[in-house]
């Protein structure tokens, strides 16, 4: 996933060749989210997980990614998928017009905590009172080479869990809190946790932490 302002960076770039490993939690998917489900997934990339969530037999899911790069990709590795390359928000679709949102490692490519809080609003905008937002994304590590390079780049991003890589690629890792706080502020209630192991880009393996949040019917989406 890419943000506007990395429109002709990183992920039109050397991320846009990454192979994508964050996986789904097919359990916790189907336990809260239907079959018959009307589906985004947003910071789709190359359409990795729509294409397995139909799969899974969800056959209304549509795809959105602010690269163009990864969307082209994902055209040729997965044409059966329902893609869009869209940059900014608003997103073209009427409010409410999804049951459920998929926000899958998305946020760690996004250093900026304004651009954080645009993406969820619009999720919270999107998913119909009671439905359902899927989060999925990578809490402060605790190992001391993570808490050596949060504290390096923390002096020139001004954000502690803000990192470089070696290929050019800025991420960033977050305080569970802050996570929850986010979905808070764009309306949902967070109705389950579940922490677990999976691996990075590079090879590595972190921590992550999976929320699941429903939108609450009588709490907008906060400006």
């Amino acid at each position: 996933m890419t943000t506007p302002q990395d429109a002709d960076g990183f992920w039109e770039t050397t991320g846009a060749a990454k192979t994508f490993t964050h996986p789904l939690d097919e359990e916790l998917l189907t336990r809260f989210v239907p079959r018959p489900a009307h589906v985004l997934d947003y910071g789709c990339g190359y359409g990795r997980l729509t294409a397995e969530l139909a799969d899974l037999g969800y056959r209304s899911v549509r795809g959105v990614d602010f690269s163009a790069a990864l969307v082209e990709r994902g055209g040729r590795e997965h044409p059966e998928a329902d893609l869009l390359r869209w940059a900014g928000f608003p997103l073209p679709f009427e409010d409410a017009a999804f049951d459920a949102a998929l926000l899958f490692a998305v946020l760690t490519c996004v250093p900026q905590d304004a651009d954080q809080r645009a993406i969820v609003r619009e999720l919270g905008r999107l998913v119909r009172p009671g439905g359902v937002l899927y989060l999925s994304d990578v809490p402060l590590q605790t190992d001391p080479p993570n808490r050596e390079r949060y504290e390096r780049f923390a002096r020139r991003h001004g954000t502690y869990g803000v990192f470089e890589t070696p290929d050019g690629g800025v991420f960033r890792h977050h305080p569970p809190e802050w996570l929850r706080g986010l979905v808070r502020a764009a309306g949902f209630a967070v109705v389950r946790e579940r922490q677990d192991t999976v691996g990075t880009l590079d090879g590595r393996t972190v921590g992550r932490l999976q929320l699941i949040a429903r939108r609450e019917p009588s709490v907008p989406a906060s400006g």
